[in-house]
């Protein structure tokens, strides 16, 4: 998919702030530090549509980028950032649970590991609540640029058999750094939005 025009829309920290024209939206989650940001500036081929920040957990608010009116990639606040008070935690937990349990036109959630660690606590947690929701979910195993390229399908498929070992997931690899493996990503996204569309 090839995406002309992407802009930022609206930053949102409650319900009656998303965006209303039904458009279907493709939901960003992971930790603070996973590179959500770099993940859209890649796709879309920008640098600087999402904001990418060198402190992580600054991001407190959910934000909107609509790609031609097609869609919206979504990118919730991360998660476990060690340095952010509990409040701050507790407060970005609810954004993300009240967001994932209210949008009615979310039509598929991309959830970011770094392929490098083994899934963190919160990893696990996050992935078992996007798992109940029951909404179609693929899982990208970040930052693969960092580790050598013969090494990363049996990492993804290390980050699967504790993740997701019924593997009725896709997990895919990916890197902003080098920009590659796009395609697979694309492919996925374009194959959730064309069946409701």
């Amino acid at each position: 998919m090839i995406i002309k025009n992407p802009e930022f829309k609206i930053s949102a920290v409650s319900a009656k702030q998303y965006p209303t024209d039904n458009l279907p939206q493709v939901v960003l989650v992971g930790k603070s530090n996973v590179g959500k940001s770099s993940f859209i500036n890649t796709l879309v081929n920008r640098k600087k549509l999402a904001r990418t920040s060198s402190e992580p957990g600054k991001t407190r608010q959910i934000n909107f980028y609509n790609m031609d009116n097609k869609f919206y990639f979504v990118d919730l606040p991360g998660y476990g950032y060690s340095k952010m008070s509990k409040a701050e935690q507790e407060k970005v937990g609810n954004f993300i649970e009240e967001y994932l349990k209210t949008s009615k036109n979310i039509c598929l959630i991309i959830f970011l590991i770094d392929i490098r660690h083994e899934p963190t606590e919160n990893d696990k947690l996050m992935y078992n609540f996007i798992f109940k929701t029951n909404l179609p979910c693929i899982v990208i195993a970040n930052k693969a640029d960092k580790i050598a390229p013969t090494k990363v399908n049996s990492y993804v498929q290390a980050l699967q058999e504790v993740l997701n070992p019924l593997k009725d997931l896709k997990f895919l690899p990916f890197s902003s750094e080098k920009k590659i493996y796009t395609e697979d990503v694309w492919k996925n996204i374009d194959e959730k939005l064309t069946a409701i569309l």
